[in-house]
Parts: C-alpha cells; structure tokens; sequence
C-alpha cells in the first residue's frame, strides 16, 4: 500500500488553478520529486500535503491517516501532521545557538530535557555540526546553516520529510554535495522524502521517482532514467536534460530542415505512423554526430571548449543547432562547413 496517497487533489487561487486534478502515490522510504518549471503547482502541492494550504477538492492521505479532504470537510493542521519541513530559505534563529535551534521544535513538544538533549545531539552528529552546536549562526557558512535545518527536522523523527527548494541558495559546488549527504540521511532514517525542486540535476541525483508538472497538470511520473529516456510529450523532453527541437518537412519520402532543402535530406527512417508532413524532431546535443559528409549540411557558427566537451552551435538555413561533442573528436572550427548525422530522434507532428 502506498504511503502518501492524494487523490483528486485541485486547488485554485480565484480564477487560476495552480493544481489540476492530481493523483498520486508515494511508496513508503521512496524519495520523490516534484519537478517543473516556476508557477507550474509543484510548491503548491507541497504546502498542501504539509498543511500549509487547504485543498478545493480531493483527498491526502498518509498511510492509514487522513490528513486534509474536500469530501468529508475534514483538515489536519500541520503541527499534528508531524512532518519534517526544510524550506529554500535557511529559516534558522540569529540570536540561539546551533542546539539551540535544532532544540526548538522538540521544547514546543515539550519533551523531556533528557530526550531532547539525545535527538538533538543525534541529530547534529548526522548533520556533522557537533563542533560547532554552541556556535551562532551568523558566523556559519550557507552549507551549515542549511545543515541545522536538516537537522532541526529530523530530531522530531519524521516519518515524511518535505524539502522545498532546499538547495537553490548554495554555490554549484555545496549543492552537490549536499545532494549526497541528504540521501545519505534518508538512507540512515528511513523517511519518506518528498523534494520539490526546478533544478533537473538535483532531481535526477536524488530521485527514486519523480514528476514533471506543466501549468498545475502531470505529465510523467516515472524514474529518472525513464523520463529521460522516454519522455511522453515534447514539453517532458524540453525540461529534462539539453534539447534541441527543429522544425522538419518531409517531402517525397524525404527529411528537410524547413527552409533548408539545399542542405541536403536529414538521413533517418520516417517512422510509419506519422500522418503529418510537417514534424518537429527533437534530439539531445550529444546524440549528434559531425562529420565531413553523408549527413545535412550545416556551417559551424560557434565552437566553445567546456573542458572534456567541445560545444558547437551549427547553422542550417535559419535553425541553431546545439552538438556537444568530446575534445578529442574536435574535427571542425567556426565558419568551417560539416555535415550532421543524428543518432536518436524523437518526432513531434505539428499542426497542418
């Protein structure tokens, strides 16, 4: 049986619905993400399961608990969903020390001294911060003030833990590492992690599943490899990894980049189900091949060293293509001629 269950969950802001109909189901230990771009429903969603925002319509459900339902007008508030909660922001108390924040939380609990001095010591180990528990936050770096909030979190023992963001205000570097040390905690925990995030690295990084939400509705639940590999619409491809989309005629049984038929016919098989002659196909920078010929002509307008990765830009007619190539396969330079080869296409009808 799943462990977090919504069901029909909407919810609208006047005349805007921000969630659409969602239904899903997070396994119990499963870390989950919710990915898609600014104002797509994702935080939205998370405040909902938190407490945070009633739904309109709809079921939550965690395990065998009811948490929030439009049905039978019923709403648990979040301080009796006992719910891990680390936000974007680091959200920690300036003037109590680095106990004295994680702390906090089990005192409102009104817990016994002697336990809350165990988890929150237990907590600050986890987060590697016992040296420096009686410290202020004002003289910590980002990644520490964040470690307190990790920590503040996991001293009540969640069973759910929800991140928001958790992430974004860290350096590239930080970010990183960060990404293991919470799927390490979870791993030692055991809590359900439920991560919104718009950042498609972190997600892939971290996710046993994830879904991609456009505009308040889902568009793909699966696990990252799958999304990636087979995403089921045009707008899935374009959010997760590199895309290039170009627009195509097919004419006599041939491929042209559109207004670019003096570049020669793009060499593929046309797949047998199109019922369009106008078609948009989308590939990934690296699944292009440049060379000398038996491939679309195109003029290389750009060429960038990224380190173990040349990035080209290659014009044909009036579209930009992106190719990312390995260096030491480096056989063109800018205003060079080439030719491209594509080794996975995906094919998107368009309107006639």
């Amino acid at each position: 049986m799943s462990h977090i269950r919504l069901v029909n969950v909407t919810k609208r802001f006047g005349s805007v619905v921000a969630v659409d109909r969602l239904n899903l189901e997070i396994e119990k230990g499963e870390c989950f993400s919710l990915l898609g771009p600014s104002g797509c429903g994702k935080t939205t969603t998370l405040r909902m399961v938190a407490g945070f925002e009633d739904l309109d319509e709809g079921e939550i459900m965690v395990g065998e608990r009811l948490f929030s339902s439009s049905y039978k007008k019923y709403y648990l508030p979040p301080e009796k969903r006992d719910f891990g909660m680390v936000f974007q922001a680091f959200a920690v108390w300036p003037h109590l020390s680095v106990f004295d924040n994680v702390a906090f939380p089990l005192r409102i609990r009104r817990l016994q001294k002697s336990e809350i001095v165990e988890r929150t010591r237990r907590a600050l180990s986890h987060t590697g911060l016992s040296k420096v528990e009686r410290s202020f936050p004002g003289g910590l770096s980002g990644g520490e003030m964040q470690r307190i909030a990790l920590a503040r979190a996991i001293a009540i023992n969640p069973v759910v833990m929800l991140l928001d963001e958790p992430l974004s205000n860290l350096d590239p570097k930080l970010r990183e590492e960060m990404r293991f040390e919470i799927k390490d905690l979870q791993k030692k925990f055991e809590f359900t992690i439920l991560y919104v995030t718009h950042d498609q690295a972190e997600a892939m990084a971290l996710s046993d599943r994830m879904l991609v939400m456009s505009m308040g509705v889902v568009q793909q639940v699966d696990t990252p490899l799958n999304i990636y590999n087979c995403p089921v619409n045009q707008f899935v491809f374009s959010f997760i990894g590199l895309s290039n989309f170009i627009p195509v005629e097919i004419s006599d049984g041939k491929v042209y980049v559109e207004g670019a038929q003096d570049a020669g016919p793009i060499p593929v098989e046309i797949p047998a189900h199109l019922k369009s002659n106008r078609v948009t196909l989308a590939c990934r920078p690296s699944e292009i091949e440049l060379v000398s010929d038996g491939g679309t002509r195109g003029i290389v307008k750009r060429k960038v060293n990224l380190g173990d990765i040349i990035d080209y830009r290659v014009e044909i007619g009036a579209i930009e293509v992106r190719i990312q190539r390995n260096r030491r396969k480096s056989l063109f330079n800018e205003g060079e001629t080439c030719a491209l080869k594509f080794n996975r296409l995906f094919w998107y009808e368009r309107e006639k």
